[in-house]
């Protein structure tokens, strides 16, 4: 896998801003009005707010957790065969915007997303969709695409080993950071060095661990009630 720049770019300062801006409560936003008395604007920033929270979600997820493991929705299998099934060729870790956006693929699209309506909640709801998969939700790397097509292309890259690029990489940086302060001290002390790192790297393990459950937890809600 290509090094995508380090931890610093895992989640873009962008999902970072968003996720305090999560943090507060909902009349910091004006969005606890009812939807009547809601403007444009007011209506377009919580969706966008949405959006990005299920996007800091799931990358959260797939950086935490070995993708190729990972449940998305309850019918996960039934998305993959069809997608598959209607694009066979369709290259998915570089993603070309023309193979969503035109209008000839517009068609092709339209009655795959549709026979999912009733099957996944908000099926056609807005989401963000990396285009390049071995990196996070950056400007350049992003568009919008509805739940189900967001879905199909996720599990897929999932299921082929495209998204573990971003679970190694985390790992391998982590793994890096262990190692280098490992190399400190004197040659006497090495062996207590790498003892308290080991110590270090079972207590990343176990903070992982629960990062991995709380994580799994919010994307399955996540999936269950609002996509």
């Amino acid at each position: 896998m290509e090094a995508t720049g380090g931890t610093e770019e895992l989640v873009s300062g962008e999902l970072v801003s968003v996720a305090h801006a999560l943090s507060l409560p909902a009349e910091s936003y004006g969005n606890d009005l009812p939807l009547t008395q809601l403007s444009w604007p007011d209506i377009e920033m919580a969706w966008a707010m949405r959006a990005m929270q299920h996007a800091e979600i799931y990358y959260k997820l797939i950086s935490s957790v070995d993708p190729q493991f990972l449940k998305l929705t309850k019918v996960d299998d039934q998305i993959y065969s069809e997608f598959r099934e209607n694009f066979k060729n369709l290259r998915i870790d570089i993603l070309d915007p023309e193979e969503l956006k035109s209008e000839s693929a517009k068609e092709k699209w339209r009655p795959f997303c549709l026979k999912f309506d009733g099957i996944v909640e908000d099926f056609n709801y807005g989401t963000l969709l990396r285009l390049n998969c071995s990196q996070g939700y950056t400007e350049e790397n992003t568009i919008f695409a509805p739940r189900i097509q967001f879905f199909a292309i996720e599990i897929a890259r999932n299921r082929e080993g495209y998204n573990k690029a971003v679970y190694t990489g985390i790992k391998d940086n982590e793994e890096k950071e262990a190692s280098n302060g490992g190399d400190k001290g004197a040659n006497s002390r090495e062996e207590e060095e790498k003892g308290a790192n080991r110590g270090g790297e079972k207590e990343k393990t176990n903070e992982r661990e629960e990062k991995e459950k709380e994580a799994y937890k919010e994307i399955n809600k996540s999936s269950e009630t609002t996509m």
